[in-house]
């Protein structure tokens, strides 16, 4: 007579199937975590500012240094705000546009002077 055993056994090549598929799982996700780390940097690196180029960070603390200064401006009851225009990189502030005289160009200066986290100021306006 013939014993049958009664341990169940996987089929031939079934464990270097498994063995096969577990490598390939492993291979897939080095590629994804790969993949992962270099969109990070990349993004990261998006974000970094040059000498020609603002950060993230920097052109949100330009734009609120841009808003104040303007507000700053028209606040001030000697000089007509809509013809002077502001703009500011890195907290320096460029102004320009036309003002009605020498005097109004230095108010304009030391109004832009007086706004927290303003740097520096370059003067381009012209007298009308």
């Amino acid at each position: 007579m013939l014993a049958y055993s009664t341990q169940l056994r996987p089929p031939a090549g079934a464990l270097e199937a498994e063995s096969s598929k577990g490598n390939m799982m492993n291979s897939i996700f080095r590629k994804l975590a790969s993949l992962a780390g270099i969109v990070v940097v990349a993004t990261a690196m998006g974000c970094a500012s040059t000498s020609k180029h603002e950060g993230t960070g920097e052109y949100m603390d330009d734009t609120v240094i841009t808003t104040k200064v303007k507000s700053a401006i028209f606040n001030e009851p000697t000089l007509k705000s809509a013809e002077i225009n502001v703009e500011t990189f890195k907290g320096v502030v460029q102004l320009s546009g036309f003002v009605g005289s020498q005097a109004d160009r230095g108010i304009a200066v030391t109004v832009a002077q007086g706004v927290a986290g303003v740097k520096s100021v370059k003067n381009d306006m012209r007298v009308k």
